[in-house]
């Protein structure tokens, strides 16, 4: 009697859902993914406290003589965007708007290393993800069996966009817990809202759609070369990055959130038919 070995032609949903169960478990179970959502939470408390123990140091220049007033954060609010009360006062700051670790070339370090640098962040986790597939073989025999490439890309960039959502959520918390060991001001000024906080919030959530979608294409290219993926990632993003925080302002109102939203939509849809297009002319090795 002869036997035949028959695969099953899966539906597009039933394939992607198989898909998002595999990349979820190994979410669950991957030490990477727990060592971002600890570092996101960790970094604004020890940003936070140590700007905080640094306010009103002084230093001087050796060359100059001239004295440099350190300035620490005053709201909590500022780990997560500029305050829209905060404009240029040099009357009022002296020379401390000009050097120390309040300002770098004129800008606060909290306006820098705040909670935009997640975006960044998410970019080790996709590239990473991605390089594993290629480099253990999984994603060969993945195609050779069963997945289909849309399904594949798909996947991935929901699973980015959960950990680059849980990512900002974190620091989140964690420039909370950090303005609250910190003593600092709560208050909500320049005719700031909660709703606009949670606006900005959502605004940014949204708008990491963009970013994993630009870090999967540059991973399926990369492929098991992880390096590459987070250079070129990394470079991809940065070309963004200034344009999170007019983007996804601390007072956005329900425009930036729709135009984060129709952006992420748009990424994700248009960059991942090329990444489709990548996985399908390219080698899987």
């Amino acid at each position: 009697m002869e036997h035949t070995v028959k695969f099953e032609n899966q539906s597009f949903g039933k394939g992607l859902g198989t898909m998002l169960k595999v990349d979820f478990r190994r979410m669950r179970k991957s030490k990477l993914f727990y060592i971002l959502i600890a570092c996101a939470l960790l970094i604004p408390v020890i940003m936070t406290v140590m700007l905080t123990m640094m306010d009103g140091t002084e230093s001087k220049n050796p060359q100059t003589g001239e004295i440099t007033i350190m300035e620490g954060p005053e709201s909590v609010w500022e780990s997560i965007g500029t305050l829209p009360s905060d404009e240029p006062a040099p009357e009022q700051r002296g020379d401390a708007a000009m050097g120390g670790m309040g300002a770098m070339g004129g800008m606060d370090v909290m306006a820098m290393c705040n909670i935009n640098m997640m975006f960044m962040l998410a970019a080790v986790f996709v590239c990473l993800f991605i390089s594993d597939d290629f480099r253990s073989g999984f994603s060969k025999n993945l195609f050779t069996v069963r997945a289909k490439k849309g399904n594949y890309v798909i996947s991935k960039t929901i699973a980015g966009f959960v950990c680059g959502a849980l990512l900002l959520i974190a620091y989140f918390a964690g420039a909370l817990l950090g303005g609250a060991v910190s003593g600092l001001s709560f208050a909500l000024v320049g005719g700031l809202t909660v709703i606009n906080i949670v606006l900005c919030m959502l605004a940014k959530i949204f708008l990491m759609l963009v970013f994993v979608s630009i870090f999967v294409i540059v991973s399926v290219a990369a492929k098991q070369r992880a390096w590459l993926s987070i250079c070129g990632s990394l470079g991809a993003g940065m070309l963004l990055f200034m344009m999170v925080g007019m983007i996804t302002p601390l007072n956005s109102t329900l425009l930036n959130l729709l135009l984060c939203g129709a952006g992420g939509a748009l990424f994700a849809i248009g960059l991942g038919t090329f990444s489709r297009l990548i996985l399908r002319k390219a080698a899987l090795i």
